[in-house]
């Protein structure tokens, strides 16, 4: 038999030391039916509320909130934008135990009647996320309960394999939540303060003319504790209008790192509430418990038509696309650009260069081997004694005195019969004629280096003084 509001004010003046009770009224919000509670005046005019056990685990559950509110050190509370109740005392009724708080004003609204867009649905989702930003100290140094994500992922799959047992469980829900259970992706989150079960009556309301409701307070907080952030969000099920704008205010507003596994476990965690509610009826031999239970859990099983965890095959699409890309049919070679695209040299070695100049690039239309042009500053012996053979054989050069670097006069002058200069390769516009008449088999056509009209044997003659003389200027310049 539920005690009257006088008899539970009665209370007050014993919990609290200093009040003096001078009327006493119905809860009519934050109502429990689980707990007998009242509003009791005192003299200032202060209201508070009492609450009182009616069995061994309401008085469990008030024994852990009375700890939870005294967790809430003014630093805490100041952190967040609501306000919790204060801890006024402790006190009985009887043989029950009952727990004397602040009262706080504000009115609630059932989840399935909680508006979409802005207003009450964001100012929920905002209201959790302030919890969940709470420092894990508040939670430590009370000595609150602590859970990582392996114990609650392994407290669940417990849960599910104690419920499967009982024989009342389908199939299909059986395997729905082991596959969410061994989806790792679903588990990888970072624990935080919660509420440890979050519900729409959980939060108090006030109107604001320009923003709509508002968050002015939450209650409820007997499992404070650290764990998973979804079991403050299972509750969104029930709330199928506001669930979407209530999780992406949460989202904006924490201060935590993105868990996409959030929402499905949220999901999972709220199924799961019907498995508890078939093990209550099992362990207490309720059997009326235990078939409405059943029935519930036959329900969802009818009614769902989706994963909680992604399956296997998601990735289907993504392989059978791969596997098209190695079947595309390779493009031809790309041609290779040999341009000198490099910053490797310096430009200003090249200033005052022509492309004439044969001491720096050599002849022109010949390959470097026919140009016999080595590189600056290498000495070759054995190439100049042949060079010189054939210079003198030839009858080409005679007498050249190979330091003899300051005066080539001489040097001009035995080619000027051919006409040859042999510091460039190509002919003076006079030759144009030359070049366009057929060579003889055996010639060097002036494009390559040759001289136009020699024999052969003059042609190669003249190649190899223009590689000596190369040689020659190129040492003396050092």
């Amino acid at each position: 038999m539920a005690r009257s509001p006088f008899t539970l004010a009665a209370a007050v003046t014993a919990a609290v030391p200093g009040a003096d009770v001078v009327g006493a009224r119905a809860l009519s919000s934050d109502g429990d039916a689980r707990f007998d509670s009242a509003v009791a005046t005192l003299a200032d005019g202060t209201e508070v509320a009492i609450r009182a056990s009616n069995d061994d685990e309401t008085a469990s559950e008030l024994a852990k909130e009375s700890l939870a509110l005294r967790a809430l050190t003014p630093g805490a509370r100041s952190m967040l934008r609501f306000a919790a109740p204060e801890h006024l005392g402790d006190g009985r009724v009887g043989d029950t135990r009952a727990l004397v708080t602040t009262l706080l004003p504000g009115f609630q609204i059932d989840a399935a009647d909680v508006p979409s867009g802005p207003g009450a649905a964001v100012a929920i989702g905002k209201a959790i996320a302030g919890v969940h930003a709470l420092p894990v100290s508040v939670v430590r140094n009370a000595g609150l309960a602590e859970r990582t994500p392996a114990e609650a992922r392994e407290d669940v799959r417990v849960l599910i394999d104690r419920a499967a047992s009982t024989g009342r469980v389908s199939a299909r829900l059986t395997v729905r939540w082991r596959e969410a259970v061994e989806a790792d992706d679903l588990w990888r989150f970072e624990s935080a303060v919660t509420l440890g079960g979050a519900h729409a009556e959980s939060f108090l309301f006030a109107d604001d003319d320009e923003r709509g409701p508002r968050v002015t307070g939450v209650v409820g907080w007997h499992a404070l504790s650290i764990g998973d952030p979804a079991v403050d969000l299972a509750w969104l099920t029930m709330a199928a209008d506001a669930r979407s704008d209530v999780l992406d205010a949460y989202a904006s507003a924490t201060l935590r790192a993105p868990d996409e596994g959030l929402s499905p476990r949220a999901r999972l965690l709220a199924e799961l509430e019907l498995a508890r509610w078939l093990l209550h009826g099992h362990d207490t031999h309720r059997a009326d418990i235990v078939d409405d239970a059943a029935q519930l859990l036959d329900a969802l099983a009818d009614g769902i038509h989706d994963d909680l965890a992604p399956r296997a095959g998601a990735g289907a699409g993504v392989d059978e696309a791969m596997s098209a890309l190695d079947r595309v049919p390779a493009t031809g070679a790309t041609r290779i650009d040999t341009s000198m695209q490099t910053d490797t040299y310096d430009a200003s070695a090249f200033a005052g260069i022509s492309m004439d100049d044969t001491s720096a690039f050599g002849p022109r239309g010949g390959t470097r081997s026919e140009a016999g042009a080595p590189e600056q500053g290498e000495q070759d012996p054995a190439a100049d004694d042949a060079e010189r053979e054939d210079l003198t054989a030839t009858g080409a050069i005679a007498d050249l005195d190979p330091n003899a670097t300051e005066d080539l006069g001489d040097l001009r002058e035995s080619f000027s019969s051919t006409g040859s200069d042999p510091r460039g390769s190509l002919p003076d516009d006079d030759e144009d004629e030359d070049e366009n008449r057929p060579a003889r088999p055996g010639t060097l056509l002036p494009s390559e280096g040759g001289i136009a009209g020699s024999d052969p044997d003059v042609a190669e003659a003249h190649r190899a003084a223009r590689a000596a003389f190369q040689r020659w200027t190129s040492a003396s310049s050092e």
